[in-house]
């Protein structure tokens, strides 16, 4: 039977080992998982999408300041179309800068502060009787998760 866990890169791990070969379990595997070294890329193409629009925002500020625009337009020079198409073009770019701003310097910001490390896979193949022990050691020691296969 094998069990896999996942533990944060931290001495839990460590100790979680020792306590199973103790235990007599020695048939243990620990694979570390590298970090990503590349930055995400903000742009999506058609065929991959990460689920984050800097379109949006633009979109609703376009809308709104193209509002504002034609309804001042009757009063000012150029008419309410110009105005309009001026209002949602200053709206648009406005809410693009900020969701790109939002994106490029506080998310990266975040993900660097959160401080995940890559986490670390711990497999332990050990006997039918020794599922609960196994387990119950691995939840003790902080793991992520456990997965259990026959």
């Amino acid at each position: 039977m094998q069990i896999f866990a996942t533990f944060e890169h931290s001495t839990n791990i460590e100790l979680a080992i020792s306590e199973l070969e103790q235990k007599g379990i020695d048939d243990l595997y620990a694979v570390p998982l590298d970090n990503r070294t590349e930055e995400r890329k903000l742009f999506d193409t058609i065929h991959r999408s990460d689920g984050v629009s800097l379109s949006q925002t633009g979109l609703f500020l376009a809308v709104i300041f193209s509002t504002i625009g034609a309804s001042r337009g009757f009063v000012l020079d150029w008419g309410p179309i110009y105005w309009g198409l001026i209002g949602a073009f200053f709206g648009f770019v406005l809410g693009f800068s900020f969701d790109f701003f939002v994106q490029k310097r506080v998310r990266k910001k975040q993900r660097v502060l959160r401080g995940k490390a890559s986490e670390v896979i711990v497999i332990v193949e050990c006997e039918e009787s020794q599922k609960e022990q196994v387990e119950r050691i691995l939840w003790n020691h902080f793991a992520l998760g456990v997965a259990v296969t026959a």
